[in-house]
């Protein structure tokens, strides 16, 4: 028997001798209101004694001052283990933890088998339970989602593998976690959960579960197009870490961003904007992304655009240029993002990876792509994505080249690429056909001179980008 056929099985002799609530005081109807369950920062840190993979992580923990110190690094998402023999938690621990924070948004982390493991589930204070795909079949677990729903909890609906997919197909979940925990042997695998979101193919909020220890793994995560994290043992044993996670899902940016992904078509970046008319024009076809440059050139956007763009509901990137050594930012372009007309800001110069990684505000990086040496630098940066730009000699961007496909090649399956460099009506769709990308950024092939939008080309190169997705 493997150690989760044990679990369910030890649990559900409990239930025979002691109930659901396993003698657990659970309130008769629910004393605290709903609270919305995965708002930013979407990490969700939990509280546990112990695991079957880790053996002890703190069994003597009091749930209440815990979590306490949780809030106090500004989390407003918390798991809490309720098992009580592989895990040493109880439904007592998310009573109390409710009762001392009702604003918390808490997850009951349990092996949940019925509709009255979702009422107690209720009326002890949760406002979203863990469903796991491995243990119950897809009709017994659309029923639960049904029913959760129908309470006003949310469901993290947990998948290990392809067959769990299935079952996540099925129901449609509205936010799907896949954890990275082999629950037969309890080992991690960090790569799986990327691998298995590639079949994730309906609209729903990825977590990463399990196997997240330090601030490098949560950015790999949200590099992998994760959008919340589930964090235990670490945040257990080291609740200062807390900040330096958080820091990375702040900002309405990449959720605002990611919003706009279609299944079948790359995101889609209109750069070097400087008129209202080419911005407008560039939202009413379809842009996910808009890029007004910040640096020494004929495509510079005036400061009062910004605001006359208040209206346009895409969001907005300012391109900068630093040199390596120093955070030099463009003060017109630091200006409107902390006054919010930005959302974003591009690095398009050469800043160095230790530079970026200090910057809390959403940002990304330009990579202009010549080489191996460029292809080493693109992991070194821990931003969420990397942009691929063409490389030409003594020009920081807008050159009008592509990148040669065997750079492109080699990029493959390092990251989710972004592509920018000579892509317009006459190529686009061939490399979307080629490459799949995730976004593509299109600039001077737009263009009826520099910092002009042709529009014709601008409406031609929509309509590639749909006959790519038509094949």
């Amino acid at each position: 028997m493997g150690i989760l056929e044990e679990i369910i099985e030890t649990r559900r002799s409990k239930i025979r001798q002691k109930g659901h609530s396993m003698h657990v005081a659970v309130p008769h109807s629910r004393p605290f209101p709903l609270v919305p369950f995965g708002r930013e920062p979407f990490v969700i840190c939990e509280f546990k004694r112990r695991s079957p993979s880790r053996g002890v992580i703190h069994i003597q923990a009091d749930a209440v001052k815990q979590v306490g110190e949780y809030v106090r690094q500004g989390v407003k998402s918390v798991s809490v283990l309720t098992e009580e023999d592989y895990f040493a938690g109880s439904l007592t621990d998310l009573i109390a933890v409710k009762r001392a924070f009702p604003h918390l948004s808490l997850l009951r982390k349990d092996f949940i088998l019925d509709k009255t493991d979702l009422m107690l589930s209720f009326r002890a204070g949760a406002d979203a339970v863990l469903l796991i795909a491995k243990i119950l079949d897809r009709e017994a677990l659309k029923a639960l989602y049904r029913k959760s729903m129908e309470l006003g909890m949310e469901v993290l609906f947990e998948v290990h593998d392809e067959d769990d997919l299935e079952k996540a197909r099925y129901t449609v979940p509205a936010i799907t976690g896949i954890n990275s925990r082999n629950l037969e042997s309890f080992r991690v695998n960090p790569d799986a959960p990327a691998r298995i979101s590639a079949g994730v193919d309906w609209k729903t909020r990825l977590v990463y579960e399990s196997g997240i220890r330090t601030r490098e793994d949560a950015q790999r995560v949200l590099a992998a197009g994760f959008e919340g994290i589930l964090v235990g043992e670490a945040v257990m044993r080291t609740p200062f870490l807390i900040p330096q996670i958080t820091s990375l899902f702040y900002g309405p940016f990449w959720n605002h961003l990611y919003s706009r992904k279609k299944i079948e078509r790359p995101l889609v970046k209109i750069c070097g904007i400087t008129n209202e008319e080419d911005a407008e024009v560039s939202a009413e076809q379809g842009a996910d992304l808009l890029g007004f440059v910040f640096a020494n050139s004929p495509r510079r956007a005036p400061k009062s655009l910004l605001s006359r763009l208040r209206n346009i509901a895409v969001p907005k990137v300012g391109v900068v240029v630093c040199r390596a050594e120093h955070a030099f930012i463009d003060r017109e372009a630091f200006a409107l993002l902390e006054d919010g007309l930005l959302d974003a800001l591009q690095f398009h110069g050469n800043e160095t990876p230790t530079l970026l990684n200090d910057f809390t505000f959403p940002h990304y990086k330009a990579v202009r792509f010549k080489g191996q040496e460029s292809l080493r630098d693109i992991d070194r940066y821990h931003c969420p994505r990397v942009l691929l730009d063409s490389y030409v000699a003594g020009v920081p961007g807008g050159s009008g080249t592509e990148i040669p496909n065997a750079l492109l090649m080699s990029a493959i399956g390092q990251r989710p690429l972004w592509i920018a460099g000579g892509i317009g009506p006459e190529n686009v769709r061939s490399i979307i056909e080629a490459w799949r990308p995730e976004l593509v950024d299109a600039s001077s092939r737009l263009e009826s001179s520099p910092g002009k939008k042709d529009h014709r080309a601008i409406v031609n190169f929509f309509q590639e980008i749909e006959r790519a997705e038509a094949v």
